[in-house]
């Protein structure tokens, strides 16, 4: 099945098979079971399918199964007016033309069974073992009448905790709800909406993260005509409006063809037409659409480095357009994509977008973590067993493991095991559902490295709020900051796709979330740890009363004199408040109104500007008294006792305090500014150095 068919109606099948009659099927499943020595005819079609990805494939199994299925379902009826059991075979068909293992195909035509017939899990168990009945218990839906308008939600959540155990769950209910989209027609208007805005919502996006594009595409395709006929119209008009588009495509596709047999690199060259969904995206992108819009070149070798010969030939041999080109080999995306991108000028000035990949990442391209086959066979074993025997049908304990704990599950992919970390922390129906809503809408994950060397997924747009959660759990309550790339950053900052973050916690554990934590994460994890740590300490959540007043100040008294000598005798001299020179700094001095002289370290911004006005510098030199008066600003993170110890380290150096001001928290940050009378300013490095070593100081200098 094409990933790009361009009609959602009519997928494509591989050439030479022909479509399929359900309504044929129904009849032949109605005869009931055949012979013990023949395959019944109505699963012909799953067999050819099977056997071409898997040749020696026991189909024995599958008989048994369609005979058991059929049976419970016989009587039954679709909407449609076709026997039930045309469905579980139309959705084995789509996950056997995949290309998934034979123990997926069994439970796929099992999967209505304990839901919709008297056949229960232990009967399952009992002719098909702990595998199968596993993944039928995990397509099957919670009843409405135990959970209500939880139902949903809740079938999802145990779905979704049934994927972590084993991937191929969800792969049986893409296909499933696939089928469903397709003959969706014989429902209510408003019921195709309500189903159509869940698939959208969720399974596309579940679709789009296990890689499994040939389901995705079509989805959209059936999920925008319900919810956008009229665009949906436009679109199928366009393209049927320029049927004959693909030309300009095939003239370069000759070019290409030509360019890599000359260069003796062995490939095939496609020529791939977009879906609607991606020609309606790239009519919104540029507008008016050119010929080589409507589709998209296709490569296909057999290695890896044969990827990279192919994209240097196009880009000798044709104009490539730099910004279109993208490497997801060498960094393949989160649901195991794999591909090189790249757009090439052909002749009057036509681009095409090229796709070049070996035939296995295409067939990953396609099927996604259905094309890994069955994950969870032994490495030592040639069967289609489970890595380790004792699976049983409860998701809770469904957990295949290797004997030493590691999970023999390569599909399990970060934002997976995010979403069963969080869904335990939200019990609430609703509060799962938007939830997950809001994490499947994210498009792109990223990975930022620890300090520690680990790694955190993270969706793209996260912030050092939601990887403090990620790493930390709840006791990211205590941060206080973050070092991004080794720089001191606030914890609203965003993370980048490969950054080192160091997060800082309060050693006093007296910290907590602030409201304003909730504008930053991103992640349903640190949304729900924060909202409930908030709602148990509502306090927090209310505006501190001098939030909005100016910063706190205290004054002592003011010098009479400085310790610095002018050139011009008599006149009353005075530090300058913009950089508080002490010795030995070098100064220079201005005369201001009143003829007092105005002393300046000679790097201060002041001198230049004083300069640029045509002011005359007057020199100054430091006198014998080596008692000075200094400005020094306190950058930190908030926490009790800060102030109380700031000031023990002042008055241990014997320094006087002269005026303090103390800015409100932002962020968890505070600004301290002290004005400091110190007896000796040979004692000022000491004292920065004391106040940077206070807990949660990280930066002292002078204004």
């Amino acid at each position: 099945m094409s990933a790009e068919a361009p009609n959602p109606d009519a997928p494509s099948r591989r050439r030479g098979r022909p479509r399929l009659d359900l309504r044929r099927l129904g009849r032949a499943a109605l005869l009931g079971p055949t012979a013990r020595d023949r395959l019944p005819d109505a699963i012909s079609h799953v067999a050819e399918a099977h056997r071409a990805h898997h040749p020696d494939a026991d189909l024995a199994v599958l008989r048994k199964a369609y005979v058991l299925a059929e049976s419970s379902h016989r009587g039954q009826f679709r909407k449609s007016g076709e026997p039930y059991i045309t469905h579980p075979l139309a959705v084995t068909l789509i996950l056997a033309e995949l290309g998934a293992e034979t123990t997926t195909l069994t439970a796929s035509l099992l999967h209505d069974t304990v839901e919709d017939t008297d056949l229960t899990l232990e009967q399952v168990r009992a002719e098909f073992g702990d595998e199968v009945c596993y993944l039928v218990d995990g397509v099957t839906k919670l009843e409405k009448v135990d959970y209500g308008a939880a139902a949903e939600p809740e079938t999802f959540r145990k779905m979704l905790v049934a994927t972590g155990n084993d991937v191929r769950v969800m792969s049986i209910k893409l296909a499933d709800r696939l089928h469903n989209m397709r003959t969706l027609g014989v429902m209510r208007p408003e019921k195709q909406a309500r189903i159509a805005r869940v698939t959208r919502d969720v399974l596309i996006p579940l679709a789009e993260r296990l890689g499994v594009q040939a389901l995705k595409t079509e989805l959209e395709d059936l999920v925008f005509a319900i919810l956008h006929p009229d665009e949906y119209e436009r679109t199928r008009a366009l393209i049927a409006d320029n049927g004959d588009a693909c030309d300009a495509l095939d003239t370069i596709a000759v070019r290409v063809r030509a360019v890599l047999r000359e260069a003796g690199i062995p490939s095939e060259v496609l020529i791939r037409p977009r879906h609607f969904v991606s020609v309606h995206r790239i009519r919104l992108k540029r507008g008016e659409l050119r010929g080589t819009d409507f589709g998209r070149l296709l490569v296909l070798v057999s290695e890896d480095a044969d990827c990279y010969a192919v994209l240097g030939e196009l880009h000798t041999c044709f104009t490539p357009l730099i910004s279109e080109f993208k490497d997801f080999i060498a960094a393949p995306k989160f649901n195991l994509y794999q591909s090189l991108h790249t757009a090439v000028a052909g002749p009057e000035g036509s681009v095409a977008e090229v796709l070049i990949r070996t035939h296995q990442m295409h067939k990953v391209a396609e099927a996604g973590v259905i094309a890994l086959g069955n994950p969870y066979t032994a490495a030592t074993e040639g069967t289609d067993s489970p890595a380790v025997p004792g699976t049983t049908c409860t998701p809770e304990t469904g957990d295949s493991q290797q004997p030493d704990g590691e999970r023999a599950d390569p599909t399990r992919p970060g934002w997976l095991s995010r979403l069963l970390a969080w869904q335990e922390s939200a019990p609430d129906p609703d509060t799962f559902w938007t939830s997950l809503q809001a994490e499947l809408a994210e498009d792109r994950e990223i990975t930022v490295f620890r300090t520690d060397g680990g790694t955190l997924g993270l969706p793209a747009g996260a912030s050092c709020v939601d990887g403090a959660y990620a790493q930390y759990g709840e006791a990211a309550h205590a941060c206080i900051g973050a070092r991004v790339n080794g720089r001191l950053v606030t914890l609203s900052t965003q993370l980048g796709d490969g950054d080192t973050v160091q997060l800082l916690l309060a050693q006093d554990g007296a910290s907590g979330p602030s409201a304003d934590w909730l504008d930053h994460a991103r992640t349903p994890a640190a949304r729900i740890a924060i909202s409930r740590w908030l709602a148990e300490h509502p306090e927090v959540g209310k505006p501190a009363a001098s939030a909005a007043r100016p910063p706190a100040a205290v004054s002592g008294g003011r010098r009479a004199a400085a310790n610095a000598v002018t050139d011009l005798p008599d006149a009353p001299v005075r530090l300058a408040g913009c950089c508080t020179p002490v010795p030995p700094d070098a100064v220079t001095g201005f005369p201001v109104r009143g003829g007092t002289v105005t002393v300046h370290r000679a790097e201060c911004r002041a001198v230049a500007r004083m300069r640029a006005l045509g002011r005359e510098p007057v020199g100054v030199r430091w006198g014998d008294a080596s008692e000075c008066r200094v400005t020094l600003v306190v950058e930190s993170f908030g926490r009790t006792r800060l102030l109380a110890d700031l000031t023990e380290v002042i008055a241990t150096a014997d320094a006087a305090i002269v005026s303090a001001a103390i800015e409100p928290p932002s962020e968890q940050r505070v600004r301290h500014t002290y004005t400091l009378q110190l007896p000796d300013a040979a004692g000022l490095p000491a004292l920065i150095r004391a106040m940077r070593d206070v807990a949660g100081v990280y930066d002292v200098s002078r204004v």
